[in-house]
């Protein structure tokens, strides 16, 4: 087997190694077990939130079993399959394996970092903010193109998107848009996304003239039951008022909207659903999710000071550039990923700059750990 075969061949294994281990994959067939027993037991429903989450964990195992049984299948296959062409002389055989191997390489490149999402609350759901910034009228087309970017990313993965609360800009686009995005390892992809994006193009607005527009991205985990979060009554001011959606139209007739201040660290959370009852019940799940953020990026001190202040949207917060003249490319500044796919990015074809930065991520806490060890 030529020598660069053998290294893909190696890089596979490495890759499925890694999987292996994510998964624990000696207990993975009594973990199904039990996760088989526990759905067939007739009370499961009587608690439908601990039952969803109880099918979500049985099916990331299910799909995660598969994907490594499969790609180790395939090795096996095509590794056999080059073995018998280099046997027989026949070129095209060992050709056409050697394709597969580079095709499964990256596939199980990929499966790898997904398997690095191991964080406290990677696997969880997630709520995700955009806020125009610097730019007027610009800003806000700006900050409605990033909601429809991210809106189509989710749909492509199969998520559960909900809009939760939007506020219209005045004369185009949103100034603010907020969801829950459901899914597995939602928070675990979308937290890379946590900044602000930067836009350059020529204004669609008559100016004919090129325009630099902000906004800003901010996502925080859903908290689930096991998460407990404390909040003082006293420490929230709760107001209500009448929103409004997209093009100005009313979505409430009467003040059913909510938002909630937390006065000790200036959080404030929306919602504009129809009902008053409903509105205050999501706002303040999302509060206990942003104070949850807040304490994992105290834990990690890699994002603390971005999510405490903040900062401005606009020049020198930036953490992605997406420029449409007079050239087109798209790059991210932490990792210095970039694509003239533009048009492909704010279409949702986000996940290489999701994986640049988890792979950076990834890196990163391996010197750590490294340097502590020495």
């Amino acid at each position: 087997m030529r020598a660069e075969i053998q290294n893909t061949v190696e890089s596979i294994e490495k890759s499925l190694d890694l999987l292996r281990q994510r998964m624990d994959y000696g207990t993975a067939a009594f973990r199904l077990e039990e996760f088989n027993a526990r759905v067939e037991d007739p009370t499961l429903w009587d608690d439908p939130d601990s039952a969803q989450k109880l099918m979500r964990d049985r099916q990331a195992l299910v799909d995660a079993l598969a994907r490594y049984e499969g790609m180790a299948q395939e090795l096996s296959d095509q590794v056999e399959l080059i073995e018998m062409g280099e046997a027989e002389d026949d070129a095209d055989i060992v050709a056409e394996a050697e394709a597969a191997l580079k095709s499964l390489e990256k596939r199980a490149d990929a499966a790898e970092l997904e398997a690095l999402l191991n964080g406290e609350a990677d696997g969880n759901d997630t709520f995700l903010e955009i806020n125009a910034g610097a730019g007027g009228t610009e800003a806000c087309d700006w900050a409605q193109m990033l909601q429809r970017m991210y809106v189509r990313w989710a749909e492509k993965r199969g998520f559960k998107v909900e809009l939760q609360s939007e506020e219209a800009g005045g004369e185009a686009g949103i100034k603010s848009a907020g969801y829950k995005i459901s899914g597995q390892n939602a928070y675990g992809w979308l937290k890379s996304e946590s900044g602000v994006h930067r836009l350059v193009r020529i204004s669609p607005f008559g100016k004919g003239t090129r325009e630099t527009s902000f906004a800003s991205v901010w996502v925080y985990p859903v908290v689930d039951d096991n998460i407990e979060i404390e909040v003082n009554p006293a420490d929230i001011r709760l107001d209500t008022y009448r929103s409004s959606g997209a093009g100005g139209q009313h979505v409430n007739t009467t003040d059913s909207a909510v938002r909630i201040t937390h006065i000790p660290t200036g959080i404030v959370v929306t919602s504009s659903e129809k009902s008053q009852h409903q509105n205050r019940d999501i706002a303040m799940k999302a509060l206990k999710s942003r104070l949850y953020q807040m304490e994992l990026d105290r834990r990690n001190a890699a994002i603390n000071e971005a999510h405490e202040s903040k900062g401005s949207a606009g020049w020198g917060n930036q953490i992605r550039s997406y420029v449409l003249q007079p050239y087109q490319m798209v790059k991210d500044l932490r990792t210095e990923h970039e694509t003239s796919d533009t048009k492909g990015v704010l279409d949702g074809d986000l996940d290489p700059f999701m994986a640049a930065t988890l792979a950076m991520d990834v890196a990163g806490k391996s010197r750590a750990e490294a340097a502590g060890e020495d």
